[in-house]
C-alpha cells in the first residue's frame, strides 16, 4: 500500500510539473550599458510565485524517493516565507498536512499563502531558532522535516534535466551572448548557487558565479575567511535571502566571487527596477540587481561587452506592507537617498 502511494505521490508531481510551462528571461533595456545586455530569469511566474517552487518539488520528490515521506507523514519546514508557501502547495496536492516554522517578521502576505494551501504556520521570535523548533515538532508529530537548508543541493539534479542553469543556458542560445559573462545569484539555503555552480562547471562554461550577500548574513564571511563556523547575532532584512549560519547547502567552492550589498541598496534597486519593469519585486531581486549592475559598471570601464544573467526571485506584492511600505522602510532599512542617486547615475 505504501508503494503504491509514493507512485501515485511522484505521479501528481510529475504530472504538475507537465502542466507548468518555463519561466521567462527578460532582457532589460538599459542603454547606459552598451554591448552589455542584462537578463532577469521571472521566478515569479511559478504556480506559487517565487524561485522556491523548483526547490520544494525537488524536496517532496528527494523525500518520497528516499522512503522518507509517506501517505499522512507531517511535512515541516524551517522557512522565511517562499519556500513553505511551495511546500504547502505541494503538500496539499498530495494531501499531506503541512506546518512552517518561521520568523514571526515573516511577510503577513506569506502567511496568508501557507494557509491558503492548507498549511499552518509557527512561529519563532529569532531567525536561529527554526531549525531545533522544527525538528522537534517533527518528532513530536512523527513527520518529516524537510530541512532544505541541508538538503536543497542535494535534491536538484545539478547536470541539467530542466534544472534552473540548464534553462537559462538554452534560453540565452539565440541571444547577442550566448554564454553569459556571468550570473548573479543571492543566496538563502546556497541550494541555487551550487546547481548554478556546478552546472557551469560541468558543461565547461566561461561564466563566472557571483553570489551577492545581504547584511547580517554570514555567506560572504564563510566565504572569504573559508569559516564555516560563524554565526550572526541577528537575521537578514531581506527576507528569503542571508542566514545567521553558513548552511550545509552553501558550497563556497563552486562560487567564483562574492559581493556584500546593503540592504538599503537592495531596497532603492527595487524602486528603480519598478520603473523598468512596470511592476513590483521582491527585495532579493533587488539585491541580486544591484550586484548585477556593480558587475556591468566593471565590464563598461574595462571596455568589455557581453551578458549578466541574475534572478527575479518573486513578485513585490507580497511585500507590500514592508519593503513597498516607506514608514517600515525608514523604520527598519534607513535612508535609501544615496543608493536611489546612484542609480540614476549609472
Amino acid at each position: 500500500m505504501t508503494n503504491a502511494w509514493v507512485k501515485y505521490a511522484i505521479g501528481e508531481i510529475e504530472a504538475d510539473f507537465q502542466r507548468s510551462a518555463d519561466t521567462h528571461l527578460i532582457r532589460l533595456n538599459l542603454p547606459e550599458f552598451p554591448g552589455i545586455y542584462l537578463y532577469l530569469k521571472d521566478e515569479s511566474t511559478h504556480p506559487t510565485g517565487s524561485l522556491k517552487h523548483r526547490l520544494a518539488r525537488s524536496l517532496f520528490l528527494y523525500g518520497l524517493c528516499n522512503g522518507w515521506i509517506n501517505q499522512n507523514t507531517p511535512i515541516i519546514e524551517a522557512s522565511s516565507g517562499s519556500t513553505a508557501v511551495s511546500e504547502a502547495y505541494f503538500a496539499r496536492l498530495l494531501g499531506l498536512p503541512f506546518i512552517a516554522v518561521m520568523p514571526s517578521c515573516t511577510a503577513k502576505r506569506k502567511v496568508e499563502q501557507i494557509a491558503f494551501y492548507g498549511g499552518r504556520s509557527h512561529f519563532v521570535d529569532h531567525a536561529a531558532q527554526i531549525y531545533a523548533v522544527s525538528e522537534e515538532l517533527a518528532k513530536e508529530l512523527n513527520g518529516h522535516y524537510m530541512d532544505q537548508f541541508t538538503f536543497a543541493e542535494r535534491a536538484t539534479d545539478w547536470r541539467g534535466n530542466n534544472n534552473i542553469a540548464d534553462s537559462i543556458f538554452r534560453q540565452m542560445e539565440r541571444e547577442p551572448h550566448p554564454i553569459p559573462r556571468h550570473i548573479v545569484m543571492s543566496a538563502g539555503t546556497g541550494g541555487t548557487s551550487a546547481t548554478l555552480g556546478r552546472y557551469i562547471r560541468y558543461q565547461g562554461h566561461d561564466t563566472q558565479l557571483t553570489v551577492v550577500d545581504p547584511e547580517n548574513s554570514v555567506f560572504y564571511d564563510c566565504y572569504h575567511h573559508g569559516d564555516r563556523t560563524i554565526i550572526g547575532s541577528c537575521g537578514s532584512r531581506i527576507e528569503g535571502i542571508g542566514r545567521p549560519r553558513a548552511e550545509p547547502s552553501f558550497i563556497p567552492s563552486v562560487i567564483d566571487n562574492m559581493l556584500r550589498v546593503p540592504d538599503a541598496a537592495s531596497i532603492a534597486t527595487i524602486y528603480w527596477l519598478e520603473n523598468i519593469l512596470g511592476r513590483k519585486v521582491g527585495a532579493s531581486t533587488g539585491t541580486n540587481v544591484w550586484g548585477a549592475l556593480q558587475l556591468a559598471k566593471q565590464m563598461r570601464e574595462k571596455g568589455e561587452q557581453g551578458a549578466i544573467v541574475t534572478l527575479l526571485c518573486d513578485s513585490g506584492e507580497r511585500y507590500l506592507d514592508t519593503y513597498y511600505n516607506s514608514d517600515w522602510v525608514s523604520n527598519n532599512i534607513g535612508d535609501l537617498t544615496p543608493y536611489r542617486t546612484q542609480l540614476t547615475k549609472l
